[in-house]
């Protein structure tokens, strides 16, 4: 594992993958690299132009590169489930999906169009109905992975059961860190129960360190304290190609366990290569697991 990049990937014809969050960040460069490997790649986005965009760059850099576009919001269920009936209608068996997109610490309570914690909402729920969705697409691969990105937040992390929604009491990181925790801890419950079922799916969890990518800017604001240090302190962040190779490394190499969870090597995880990241002990507790899988499929009105 020792300095893994992109050079690594396994050269893989037409196998399809399907990246949420992809028009820019981490999830482009998933999308570039794969490509470039010669995965057939669905770039998933809001933004119809972003996505275009994305592909133009992409297929500028490598003519070749088998790419296209579909709509998506992963904070309306509806549209999720939109996107899944296009996918099931095509037939297509899914060999990756990467639970990419993200949102990070709005610094007003903000909700979904179910009503769900924005950031919980997509982060968490949006990702899991999805996976749900697309769980017979993945069936179909005799090597299907999962790779669901998390975060080193999810170390200040707890799920509150009292308050999933954070309508009591809303603080922008609290929400974030919870989201993130739920993230590495599906990652890890749907390795088990793929296992305990037979679904031949592998589930693993990655996280990009501190990269620079726009949820700062997106989400807390430029002005905020963390959007002012990733504008005038660039050096704190490694550039977002580096914050993909866990991503890609977990989706990819043949080193990759299910149930694993990987990150940065160096500087506690916050940069540097792909390595196994450390399991913060609360996303280990498999009762609060089964107990959020199980809310979850309620929320999002799905089954596996």
């Amino acid at each position: 594992m020792k300095k893994w990049t992109t050079v690594n990937i396994p050269q893989r014809n037409n196998g399809l993958a399907i990246i949420t969050g992809s028009t820019e960040g981490i999830g482009y460069e998933d999308a570039l690299a794969l490509s470039s490997a010669g995965w057939k790649v669905v770039v998933m986005g809001r933004n119809t132009q972003k996505g275009a965009e994305s592909i133009a760059r992409i297929q500028q850099i490598n003519p070749k590169a088998n790419v296209s576009f579909e709509k998506i919001d992963l904070a309306d269920l509806s549209s999720i489930k939109s996107f899944a009936s296009r996918m099931i209608l095509k037939g297509q068996a899914i060999d990756l999906l990467i639970n990419n997109a993200g949102v990070m610490t709005p610094p007003k309570r903000l909700e979904t169009a179910d009503g769900f914690e924005l950031q919980f909402g997509t982060n968490h729920i949006g990702h899991f109905a999805l996976t749900a969705q697309l769980l017979p697409l993945l069936r179909q691969s005799p090597y299907a992975r999962v790779i669901t990105l998390s975060s080193v937040a999810n170390r200040e992390g707890s799920i509150n059961f009292d308050d999933l929604q954070s309508k009591s009491s809303y603080v922008p990181g609290k929400a974030y860190s919870q989201s993130k925790l739920a993230n590495l801890m599906f990652a890890l419950e749907l390795q088990r129960q793929s296992d305990k079922h037979g679904w031949g799916i592998t589930s693993v969890a990655a996280h990009p360190g501190v990269s620079r990518t726009n949820l700062l800017i997106t989400g807390a604001g430029r002005w905020s304290v963390a959007g002012m240090a990733r504008t005038f302190l660039p050096f704190l962040f490694q550039p977002s190609a580096q914050g993909a190779l866990p991503t890609l490394y977990a989706a990819t190499s043949p080193e990759a366990k299910g149930g694993g969870y990987y990150g940065p090597n160096k500087l506690m995880e916050t940069r540097g290569f792909p390595a196994v990241a450390k399991i913060p002990a609360q996303a280990e507790d498999v009762d609060v697991s089964i107990r959020l899988w199980e809310i979850s499929k309620e929320l999002a009105k799905v089954e596996f």
